[in-house]
């Protein structure tokens, strides 16, 4: 029961459940989210031992490790709904902290805001008058940087056009990914022109969290990709662990 909830949280990224099976459940699935940081074959092992589904297993240490990989632990959250009506049992919501999206927003815009005060209020007609005035000026202003805009803008829109989505090479996750488009590579086509080595070589630059990684097979899953080769690519990667051979 354990193994299944664990791979619904996994892939889903949030489960509804009764209290008692959610605090089972955390102390079930947290060891494998803090297996999962560290990318091997033997990880990747004892975790299809526990959750014996390589869909979640894939799930696991492709995306969600890339999210979890700075937190030290505390990864799933467990929201209380109510009693559930027939038995009365407590019911909640478990899910992933870092995939819960709003919540992630709201504290960072709490983060960001700043607390002001109010000074001489005996001369509140003056401010007043002043703030409308600043007011318009700054609409104007506004409305002319805009229209200076537009033109850049929809170039911009033209080139994000142009970007692959690295994450479907097994063995990317999303972290990856923003770290090989800093580099430059944001296309099936250059990733597929690079080699093993410089990719390596670019990873090492980015942190010591992507030491286990290996790209080997990501130029060759890359140029198929380009080339619109899809079938093969999925026919291969059934037989890639993680990306890499056996």
């Amino acid at each position: 029961m354990l193994s299944n909830m664990a791979a619904s949280l996994i892939l889903h990224k949030r489960i509804e459940t009764t209290v008692a099976k959610a605090k089972a459940l955390r102390k079930y699935v947290e060891p494998l989210l803090t297996k999962a940081k560290d990318d091997s074959t033997h990880s990747r092992r004892v975790v299809f031992s526990y959750l014996r589904d390589k869909e979640p297993v894939k799930e696991l240490f492709n995306v969600v490790a890339d999210k979890i990989a700075d937190r030290p632990g505390g990864y799933t959250r467990i929201v209380k709904l109510g009693t559930r009506q027939g038995d009365a049992a407590d019911v909640c919501i478990m899910e992933l902290v870092d995939f819960n999206e709003t919540m992630l927003l709201a504290t960072a815009e709490k983060a960001t805001k700043t607390r002001r005060s109010r000074r001489g209020g005996g001369k509140k007609s003056d401010s007043s008058e002043t703030a409308d005035a600043a007011s318009e000026t700054q609409t104007s202003e506004t409305s002319d940087v805009a229209e200076a805009q537009v033109e850049p803008i929809a170039v911009e829109g033209e080139k994000a056009s142009e970007v692959d989505d690295l994450e479907k090479v097994e063995g990317i996750g999303p972290k990856i990914a923003e770290v090989l488009a800093e580099a430059g590579i944001d296309t099936f086509a250059k990733l597929g022109d690079a080699t093993p080595e410089a990719i390596r070589e670019i990873l090492d630059k980015a942190g010591s969290q992507f030491a286990s990684h290996d790209p080997a097979t990501w130029p060759q899953q890359a140029k198929l990709a380009a080339d619109g080769k899809w079938d093969e690519l999925k026919a291969w990667q059934d037989e890639l662990d993680g990306g890499r051979e056996n």
